[in-house]
């Protein structure tokens, strides 16, 4: 599967809240939290979904990666997106293994399961 989802019964705004602070433990901070649903709406759209994308980086972890393969800067910063779904909210985010395996780069494996453990870890204080 390319991606890791938990569910909670928090509210979107909750689950965000929790979420960054839950990321930046492990040095990581949100660049931008883009309100899908806020943003249709301004737009003349209508979009019922509560839906927020938020991007996510830890520069030291990026640095490092980046300067041993330009490549992964395609992935970059890391996506975790937060969303209703039939009254419940979904925290979710596509695994750094699974991206990391589209660069046929194997030297970069055991960097993306260290990534990917801890913002599984984040996503999990949301449960």
């Amino acid at each position: 599967m390319f991606h890791y989802t938990v569910e909670s019964n928090k509210s979107v705004d909750e689950a965000v809240t929790l979420l960054a602070s839950a990321l930046k433990e492990e040095k990581f901070g949100v660049l931008w939290d883009f309100d899908v649903k806020d943003t249709l709406e301004n737009k003349g759209l209508e979009f019922e979904q509560e839906y927020r994308i938020l991007e996510v980086c830890n520069p030291q972890a990026a640095k490092e990666v980046l300067t041993q393969n330009h490549m992964v800067g395609y992935f970059l910063p890391c996506k975790i997106v937060v969303y209703s779904d039939e009254g419940k909210t979904k925290v979710g985010m596509p695994k750094p293994t699974a991206l990391i395996n589209l660069t046929g780069d194997d030297s970069l494996k055991a960097f993306a399961e260290d990534i990917e453990s801890r913002l599984i870890s984040c996503l999990d204080q949301i449960v």
